[in-house]
């Protein structure tokens, strides 16, 4: 499976988890809440991932340790508050990471610990604030590692947002104004190319962002950023990564270097929403463009009639902070256009029966029918096609688009 593969797969995948979890109501009791999303995880989705329990854990104070509220799955035994020592290494890396899936050969296992409970293998992750809770699911037989680290941050955006939703109301519009002046007050002159990019949110704050990042003379950043969901978590995460892209490039820093820091923090964030995609590339005064899809859909690169799907990369930033990327590399030449774009465009429903997408085809039929217009009208027209096709004014998804034209001579 490629990567691009694999990201589709995982979008999908969060969109499932988001729609089962979402139907949960968020409880004033914690507990409760925890409780309905315990339950059905391991309901519906077991089978996928595995999972044969599922334990809550509490953090107390004095002393610190991790006490057992619930359990749920197959012959549960009777420990409903066993306790768990805040000093278990296990522990101490969860906390250190947010998620971590291990099994009995790995460091850090304490057989003493996970014994009593019949636990050989767990994924786990943690909730709240000053990480009060932690959700452990015992897994059983073959797993995929990378996938089950999606899984909990796609179940930890969903967990999080529902403890928070009744503190996001107050701060909203302040985050709109953040949010908007975190988005290019003016499009950049960067010699003869054309630039320009849109952003428009699903709701009052996006996920989604995009940057032009002078680096010296000669090179320019350009960057899109979609982070899982949307709403105020979603934006607080995609400002993140724009803001740790303008202060980490450097001209002689190479951009898998950044990428991977980047990765890193994004792993270490705090902030509910903990997987982001991301597409950043450095464009030279020359025409070479240097680029790395962390997890985003690729690039529309056109170019002598035809299209280059630009996906060198890797995995969304986020969820496993070992991930490693890989770099593209085209050259742009008069006549070149390339479009950046969230899948809140590709995937935008029609206003029929909400059964068919807008697709990466039609995408490029506006592209290449309209390859000589400017880049400012290239984006409205994309915004206008999606617009007509999907009946919606305000879209479902956060929708992106950044174009870059190296006019003809």
């Amino acid at each position: 499976m490629t990567t691009v593969e694999r990201s589709l797969q995982y979008r999908s995948f969060w969109r499932r988890l988001d729609g089962t979890l979402g139907a949960i109501t968020a409880q004033r009791d914690v507990v409760a809440t925890l409780d309905a999303i315990l339950k059905t995880l391991l309901r519906d989705y077991r089978d996928d991932l595995s999972l044969v329990a599922g334990r809550l854990y509490e953090k107390l104070e004095d002393p610190e340790r991790y006490v057992l509220r619930r359990w749920y799955g197959d012959s549960p035994p009777d420990r409903i508050g066993y306790t768990v020592p805040i000093t278990y290494q296990a522990v101490a890396i969860l906390l250190e990471r947010g998620l971590l899936v291990m099994k009995e050969s790995d460091a850090g296992f304490d057989p003493s610990i996970e014994d009593p409970l019949g636990v050989s293998a767990f994924a786990a992750m943690t909730v709240g604030e000053d990480n009060r809770w932690i959700l452990s699911f015992s897994i059983e037989g073959e797993y995929d590692r990378e996938r089950l680290l999606y899984l909990l941050s796609a179940v930890q955006h969903v967990v999080t947002q529902k403890i928070r939703e009744a503190r996001f109301v107050d701060v909203m519009e302040e985050a709109r104004r953040i949010q908007k002046a975190l988005l290019p007050m003016a499009t950049p002159s960067f010699h003869a190319y054309e630039l320009a990019g849109r952003s428009i949110p699903a709701e009052a704050v996006g996920g989604d962002l995009f940057d032009f990042i002078p680096v010296s003379d000669r090179i320019l950043g350009i960057a899109v950023a979609d982070s899982s969901g949307h709403g105020l978590p979603a934006a607080l995460q995609a400002r993140d990564v724009i803001t740790g892209l303008r202060m980490g490039v450097q001209e002689h820093l190479k951009i898998i270097s950044t990428v991977e820091k980047l990765n890193k923090v994004i792993n270490r964030s705090t902030l509910a929403t903990r997987f982001i995609s991301l597409f950043y590339g450095e464009l030279e005064k020359s025409g070479n463009f240097i680029y790395c899809s962390a997890g985003h859909p690729p690039g529309l690169f056109w170019r002598d009639g035809g299209f280059a799907l630009l996906d060198a990369g890797g995995m969304v930033l986020g969820p496993d902070p070992d991930a490693r990327y890989e770099r593209g590399y085209v050259v742009m030449r008069p006549g070149n256009v390339l479009v950046l774009y969230s899948d809140g465009i590709t995937e935008a429903a029609d206003a029929r029966d909400g059964d068919e997408l807008f697709g990466l085809d039609r995408l490029k039929e506006i592209v290449s029918g309209n390859q000589d217009l400017g880049a400012r009208a290239l984006v409205d027209l994309i915004f206008q096609k999606v617009e007509a096709f999907s009946g919606r004014t305000r879209p479902a998804d956060d929708q992106t688009v950044v174009v870059v034209r190296l006019p003809r001579l």
